[in-house]
């Protein structure tokens, strides 16, 4: 019986698979044996690799469903068919809610929200025709399960996904399992840019009740275990990785006697 983390001889998607989290979930399938399309708006500097094999880069913006299409035919025509899909492509700068522009909110929803729903609905045209079906698994945020100064549309687009999850994990039952990833804070090589330098960053995941932030591998494997046999009764589910959680600020707040 093969292991249920092996994905010899299947074919997955990562989108925005060229750096970041992103980058550590295509590596993670590329070390379980599947063959991996990242797709990305530029050309990255060295596709994902591991075990002395490279994913397969497409240049597409997931914002467009036509390429979204075109990504799901690469990986076909070059695997035979799809088994894996990760919706990982996402982000947003930080933005005053009061004066972003609607031309920015939309931009923001429509990569992080709609270019999944996109990408999905391309991906279930292959599974549902195909014998044993496939997994999609969304990467949300945090950001969407709590308030979000600063990131109004991107958390909401991120709890839109949430929904999403659990929507379409009902209707494209039972061939296609969907399920997301919730990543509290993630320690990637662009950390400075989120959290400052680095006694910033180490202040930062002080607040986590772990004691630090994740690494992006710890979400890669998250997907895997998703995208596996091992979860093969697990679907609209959403798998919060946040070390525990965030600190109520009113703790800090109540007066207590001294000791």
């Amino acid at each position: 019986m093969p292991h249920p983390l092996d994905f010899s001889g299947k074919a997955a998607i990562v989108t925005g698979g060229c750096r970041g989290i992103g980058h550590s979930i295509a590596e993670r399938f590329l070390q379980a044996g599947a063959g991996v399309v990242v797709c990305c708006r530029h050309q990255p500097e060295a596709p994902p690799a591991a075990d002395g094999r490279e994913a397969i880069f497409v240049t597409a913006d997931v914002r467009d469903s036509d390429e979204c299409e075109r990504v799901v035919d690469v990986a076909v025509e070059r695997f035979g068919g799809l088994d894996v899909v990760v919706n990982n492509a996402g982000g947003s700068p930080p933005a005053d809610a009061a004066t972003a522009s609607p031309r920015f909110s939309e931009a923001v929803i429509r990569l992080n929200l709609l270019a999944a729903l996109h990408m999905a609905q391309h991906a279930n045209t292959v599974m549902q025709n195909q014998p044993g079906g496939g997994a999609i698994v969304n990467i949300g945020s945090i950001s969407g399960m709590r308030p979000s100064p600063g990131a109004a549309a991107y958390g909401a687009a991120k709890a839109g996904l949430i929904n999403l999850t659990e929507t379409l994990a009902m209707e494209w039952a039972p061939k296609v399992r969907v399920n997301c990833v919730t990543p509290g804070l993630v320690l990637t090589e662009a950390a400075d840019v989120t959290y400052g330098d680095a006694a910033s960053q180490r202040r930062v995941a002080a607040t986590v009740p772990l004691g630090r932030m994740a690494d992006p591998a710890e979400i890669a494997d998250a997907c895997l275990f998703l995208a596996s046999d091992l979860s093969g009764f697990t679907t609209g589910a959403n798998l919060v990785l946040h070390g525990g959680g965030e600190r109520p600020p009113y703790l800090d707040a109540v007066d207590r006697p001294p000791s």
